[in-house]
């Protein structure tokens, strides 16, 4: 079985990281536990971007080396977000490891022995925020004149002038467009595609692969003089990572052969070049399968502008988990804004989501129904009568819904996936509105309903537990154990994707307890 590889993109660490960083790995983790929810086998990569220029200054004003000034980040922010968020990633990449620098040099050495490597004169725009050597068409030019600014970054660029080494990107124009044409899902969304295909039609020129005039890098193996300019070193962890460059035979080389091509690269939009143009010209020239997917999700907004720190509108992912939780983070972010395109985070729209569709709907819903299995069956899951149209209407469209959600978070469409559970909550919760068990337990005589709907409950959140796990993986587990389907079933993260449809797996007999509230009421304000 085919190993399903996933990638968020290698995040440069000149500072702390905002939520803008933690929206993209916790996409990954969504898909990736969703993907072993399926059964499959799974690697899932994220990590950090260490040389380049920005960061060699951003030492030196600190008054420290760039190794003692990335490790210090690295140990007490970067590494940090991935549990803030629960993140289950298998592999924390740094660009600054042995492993990395090594297999860098080695990949370079491949290309310029296949003859895409040449020396030659660089003069042109560099925008040091970017980290990217720019074209002149890339530019805004500021009012009243003056030096041309990155659109990104709203920045004068720098004009550099260095003799450094050349990658023949202008050889791989044609084979690019064919291969798109060929597979049009390799970027994702359409809008990305259309963007990549312009760009290409438009023709590519040679690209500097390396820098004299920066220090901090990966040094060229046939010329001390030379580093490997930032992008072609960060763009290789997706391999190096995986065992690209390892010992023939070894157990790493013959994991890079089971594990790549990836199957889903994540990347902002605003690198979609680099990953979609530059990145699988590098693969090509080395003679390396391309990535089955680079999906470019939107910006973060945050009163009309892209999360960043620069701008002072780079929000740390620790005042929002500290406030309303890990779990709360984690389905806000993906079912609020659409993957794919730019969304704005509200502090006053998390908290209405929060209230509405996790406190008062699936919140409420587990509370009541373990409430009430304690309150009228002394906490014990009663064995259901016969269903009626109500049970059978609900039994459908559980069918119904598992099957669209898993569609929609294999499409990585994050917001549908969480949205057809969520209407299946709904759902469940005005069946209990309708059916009234309280009602039901006042009369003796309508003892058998009252099993029915009680085992209806707790039966519906069982396949709610499951498909909400990749997206809130603690509160699904406190769910779980409060089901008492751990004993009774068997781990909440071996429950499979393909059979959570089955009615009537959860037993008759289980002890249900009424645990901790899976989403307590919001303090009224936060720091």
């Amino acid at each position: 079985m085919a190993v399903i590889y996933v990638t968020t993109p290698i995040y440069y660490v000149n500072d702390a990281p905002h939520i803008g960083h933690a929206y993209t790995t916790t996409a990954g983790d969504v898909l990736t536990r969703w993907h072993r929810q399926r059964g499959q086998d799974v690697w899932y990569l994220t990590g950090v971007d260490e040389h380049g220029t920005k960061v060699q200054r951003a030492a030196e004003a600190g008054g420290v080396a760039p190794q003692e000034w990335v490790d210090r980040l690295v140990d007490q922010a970067w590494k940090p977000v991935v549990g803030t968020i629960d993140a289950a990633n298998d592999d924390f990449i740094r660009t600054t490891e042995v492993r990395h620098k090594e297999r860098v040099q080695r990949f370079w050495e491949v290309v310029r022995d296949n003859g895409y490597v040449y020396e030659a004169d660089y003069e042109g725009p560099y925008c040091v925020g970017c980290e990217e050597f720019k074209l002149p068409g890339d530019l805004v030019e500021p009012e009243g004149g003056g030096v041309p600014l990155c659109p990104v970054h709203g920045r004068p660029v720098e004009m550099l002038k260095e003799k450094n080494w050349f990658f023949r990107l202008s050889a791989f124009t044609d084979a690019l467009i064919d291969h798109y044409e060929r597979h049009p899902e390799a970027v994702q969304p359409t809008s990305a595609y259309n963007e990549v295909m312009s760009f290409l039609r438009g023709g590519l020129v040679d690209i500097s692969m390396s820098r004299s005039s920066v220090s901090w890098g990966i040094g060229l193996p046939w010329d001390e003089r030379q580093v490997v300019y930032v992008w072609f070193d960060a763009l290789l962890n997706y391999i190096t990572a995986v065992g690209y460059g390892a010992p023939d035979g070894s157990d790493e080389s013959q994991f890079f052969h089971e594990t790549w091509p990836a199957h889903v690269q994540l990347v902002g939009k605003d690198i979609l070049r680099c990953h979609a143009v530059y990145w699988p010209a590098m693969l090509m020239a080395a003679g390396l399968p391309l990535p089955q997917c680079v999906f470019a999700h939107g910006w973060l907004l945050v009163g009309g502008e892209k999360m960043s720190k620069t701008r002072l509108t780079g929000i740390a992912p620790s005042q929002i988990v500290d406030h309303f939780g890990s779990d709360a983070f984690r389905y806000y972010f993906m079912r609020a804004i659409q993957f794919g395109q730019d969304g704005s985070f509200s502090w006053e729209d998390m908290s209405a989501r929060y209230t509405s569709e996790l406190a008062n709907g699936l919140g409420n819903l587990a509370s009541r129904a373990t409430a009430m299995v304690q309150r009228y069956r002394d906490g014990v899951l009663p064995t259901p009568g016969p269903a009626t149209s109500a049970e059978e209407a609900l039994q459908a469209m559980m069918t119904v819904m598992a099957a669209e959600a898993d569609d929609a978070m294999l499409a990585l469409d994050f917001a549908s996936g969480i949205g057809a559970v969520r209407r299946f909550i709904d759902a469940v919760n005005l069946y209990v509105t309708e059916q009234e068990p309280w009602v039901l337990a006042k009369d003796p005589a309508l003892s058998e309903r009252l099993d029915t709907v009680l085992y209806t409950m707790c039966e519906a959140l069982r396949a709610i537990a499951v498909l909400y796990n990749p997206v809130m993986p603690k509160a699904m587990s406190s769910l779980w154990d409060q089901l008492g389907a751990g004993r009774s079933i068997g781990p909440l993260g071996e429950q499979r994707i393909d059979a959570v449809a089955r009615w009537g797996q959860l037993p008759a007999g289980t002890a249900v307890s009424k645990g901790a509230i899976l989403f307590p009421r919001l303090e009224e304000s936060a720091e």
